[in-house]
């Protein structure tokens, strides 16, 4: 066992703790960085000026009437930055326009003395327009060949030699919806100058170092220049990763220009105009199977809209790439991926970060094919399961099969499955319009950044006179629990008591060049360099401990606050411990460092191993639909998660139960829709608010909801034997989809294949019944052995999209 994943037996993780922070969200007393104004001084107030256009170009801006309105203070444009005008990474984000590329693209910035002076003073300022022609959906960007970045391919052995000699051929298509972030506390950001010229912003963000980055470029200066501070997120889910980095950076430059404090917060309706979402995709594919159902080979061809420029499209295209697969071994492959260029928001990082969206095409293709084999839909992926030994497409050893199949077996065990399948059997068969399902999904997900450069982690911790312990570390809290994860390690990584131990907020001049908080690695890269520095810390402290009692520094013993030596009775206080180290000049802080062994990636040619480990997890799902509306009731859920030997089993539990309903919703409910005519309004968000962009609540939750963490599950050079819990519980919620196509089925004949869309909301579902009602439409046939020819032989070629067709193809076998 590792020195890294070694527990010692009465360690402060593995402990049901609740959120460090959870009294003080209970009682409203929790700080956001929107908390932090009425405590500053003489603070300005930002406002946007928003284009009413999708795409047009900037012919004149006349600020000057924005002046004449009482508590106007300054107006913000392209001429008063001092150093780059772009807000992103890739230098395709100007922070300023002079072209606009979404509707509601910030135009320039008011600043008041209130909130409200600086948004009339928004309506005074004029700007001239000339509308050009945009691009708003899939369809018409894979017709108009409007695409940016890098158009990557994964491939295995021959996917087209493979597809002639399989003895089924499928082809489809499928379009998967984007999904909004909606975290509680919207985009804000907080910026003062210092006496010597320093910034200083307080900053929702996920991304510290990255922020900061922005900041400076923006405003001309070097990092040292500029601190941001994450006091926490109210959630972020990959949302504030990217997209902080220009409102911080406007509300930087407001307080250099002006030299006062400078408020930046969107309201709802802005932050879901102007910030970025998941992706969403189109998928064209070719599947082959032999007899016995199992995968011979797959051609597909990912298309993900990115907006107007390409934030993280790229590294969420590569990491869709890298999980269409999921939990299958497909011998011969071949996977191209592209991003659209779209007239929208720029989309983002989204919990998942692309893997959700890879890995429901194979999901897909499985629940529509198995009908079609006339396998069970369950039986048909376990058939496809890896085993150890084998590769994934893109070259990484497969060593944790058994854990997947253990998972299985778990969930059938515990969810009754061969009696429930009995009874729903029964009940559809004595219910002619309301029918029920249960579905099994596995997740296969890979935990670490595809850039391997991003897999490092710093900390920094004191130990104060009295034995009172601070740390710091690179990480940022959203509400996912990284801080009580930080506390129980290094509480046992010193072996104290939780209660001496306490966290600062996350600042780049205390820990500098961090990594997003992101891509489930939190725990653990931050947790490596906390556990790291804490060794530092208790190998000094052994050295001075074995003086006193006597004993060698290998056999002093730190438990719970008492230090101890093996063959003596004496002992010592930790705080007595400490102070005699400080009288004999001991350093009582160290900076902490941990980088992820064993990764290494060739992007060139999309092989390697990206991943430090795989996270697995099964769900199983029943639901209930009425054939009348298309409306379902989840009944029951059954989980066994893979989270290594849990930090923090509350926590996880938690995590589990949350990324389980956040799939759920963008699977079943959550419908962005812009709007697509030529009118004035073209590519305005329709979903502008909670009351028409549908989030999950109470209601959906489902009525039995059973959560297991995978026993035995110990993962080898991981941070205390633990695994990431953020991302791959999303895509447990894979089964109530699929369990709403078993019983869009259950209307129709046997043997019927449901084409269903996402979002499956209650009106997909319904057409989607009332096709399967219809029964085979022997229309949508393919000759046997014709079969189209797949477009991904051509990346640039155009595809077919759901929107040029009909809304309910149906899946053919050639």
């Amino acid at each position: 066992m590792s020195q890294l994943s070694q527990r010692p037996s009465d360690a402060a993780v593995g402990r049901s703790l609740r959120h460090e922070s959870a009294g003080l969200h209970v009682t409203g007393r929790a700080l956001y960085t929107d908390d932090l104004h009425p405590r500053t001084k003489d603070v300005l107030h930002a406002w946007p000026v928003q284009a009413p256009h999708a795409h047009a170009r900037i012919t004149a801006l006349r600020v000057q009437p924005a002046y004449a309105v009482p508590g106007v203070v300054r107006v913000l444009t392209a001429k008063d930055v001092p150093g780059i005008n772009d807000a992103g990474i890739k230098h395709d984000e100007p922070l300023f326009p002079s072209e606009v590329s979404f509707h509601g693209h910030a135009v320039c910035w008011v600043l008041g003395e209130s909130l409200e002076a600086a948004r009339r003073g928004s309506l005074a300022v004029e700007v001239d327009y000339e509308p050009l022609p945009s691009i708003i959906t899939l369809a018409e960007a894979i017709d108009a060949e409007s695409f940016q970045g890098a158009q990557p391919t994964i491939r295995r052995g021959d996917a087209q030699a493979a597809l002639e000699r399989s003895a089924h051929v499928f082809h489809g298509e499928i379009e998967l919806a984007g999904q909004e972030h909606f975290y509680l506390e919207t985009h804000a950001a907080l910026a003062t100058v210092e006496d010597d010229g320093r910034i200083f912003v307080q900053s929702s963000t996920q991304h510290p170092t990255e922020t900061q980055e922005i900041v400076a470029h923006v405003l001309g200066l070097s990092s040292n220049q500029v601190t941001v501070q994450c006091l926490r997120m109210g959630g972020g889910f990959g949302g504030k990763e990217m997209q902080p980095h220009g409102y911080a950076a406007i509300a930087a430059l407001g307080a250099t220009l002006t030299g006062r404090p400078v408020r930046l917060r969107l309201n709802r309706t802005q932050d879901l105009t102007m910030s970025g979402k998941r992706h969403g995709f189109h998928a064209q594919w070719r599947v082959g199977f032999d007899e016995g159902g199992l995968l011979q080979g797959l051609e597909a061809t990912l298309t993900s809209d990115g907006g107007w420029s390409l934030d993280l499209s790229e590294p969420v295209l590569a990491r869709a790439l890298c999980h269409v697969d999921n939990n299958y071994w497909i011998p011969d492959i071949r996977v191209t991926g592209r991003v659209a260029r779209t007239h929208k928001t720029s989309q983002t990082a989204f919990r998942g970060f692309g893997g959700p969206q890879g890995m429901l095409v194979i999901e897909d293709i499985l629940g529509r094919c198995a009908p079609l084999l006339g396998i069970e839909p369950h039986e048909l992926r376990r058939r496809n399961f890896y085993e150890d030994g084998q590769t994934t497409p893109y070259g990484q050893l497969i060593t944790q099969a058994e854990r997947v199949q253990r998972a299985w077996e778990q969930v059938a065990v515990n969810a009754d499955l061969v009696r429930r399948r009995v009874e729903i059997a029964e009940f559809n068969a004595t219910h002619e319009h309301v029918k029920r399902a249960v579905a099994v999904t596995p997740v296969k997900f890979g935990i670490s950044f595809n850039l391997t450069a991003f897999n490092q982690a710093g900390a920094l911790v004191h130990v104060y006179k009295d034995g009172s312990v601070l740390i710091n570390h690179g990480g940022t809290e959203m509400g996912q629990g990284l801080h009580t994860k930080m506390l129980q390690v290094a509480a046992t990584a010193l072996g104290v008591p939780l209660d001496i131990v306490r966290l600062a907020p996350t600042r780049t001049d205390k820990v500098p060049n961090t990594s997003a908080t992101a891509a489930s690695s939190g725990t653990d890269l931050n947790g490596g360099a906390v556990k790291n520095a804490c060794e530092q810390l208790r190998g000094r402290l052994a050295e001075v401990a074995a003086q006193r009692l006597g004993v060698p520094a290998s056999d002093v013993r730190f438990v719970d606050g008492t230090v101890s030596g093996s063959g003596t009775d004496e002992t010592v206080s930790w705080a007595l411990l400490v102070h005699a180290a400080y009288f004999a000049r001991i350093q009582l802080f160290a900076a902490g460092y941990y980088r992820t062994e064993g990764l290494h990636w060739d992007s060139t040619v999309m092989q390697g191993s990206p991943f430090k480990y795989f996270a697995h997890g099964v769900a199983a799902t029943e639901v209930e639909v009425d054939g009348f509306t298309g409306a379902h009731r989840t009944l029951r859920v059954d989980i066994v998660h893979d989270v290594g030997d849990s930090l923090s089993p509350l926590v996880d539990i938690g995590q589990i139960e949350g990324a389980y309903v956040q799939g759920a919703g963008w699977l079943t409910l959550e419908d962005l829709r812009w709007e697509t005519g030529d009118g004035e309004h073209r590519g305005r968000l329709a979903t502008a608010s909670a009351s028409t962009y549908k989030l999950p609540s109470l209601s959906e939750m489902p009525e039995v909801f059973n959560v297991d963490l995978l026993a035995r599950a110990h993962e080898e050079g991981a941070v205390y034997g633990s695994k990431a819990v953020g991302e791959p519980p999303l895509m447990l919620a894979f089964a109530v989809r699929e369990a709403l196509r078993q019983a869009c089925a259950a209307f129709g004949p046997e043997g019927t294949s449901v084409d269903l869309p996402s979002p499956a909301t209650p009106e997909a579902v319904f057409w989607a019944l009332q096709d399967a009602r219809a029964g085979h439409d022997p229309d949508h046939e393919v000759a046997p052995g014709a079969g189209p020819t797949p477009p991904e032989a051509d990346p640039t070629a155009p595809t077919r999209h759901p929107e040029s067709e009909s809304a309910l193809q149906r899946l053919s076998e050639a």
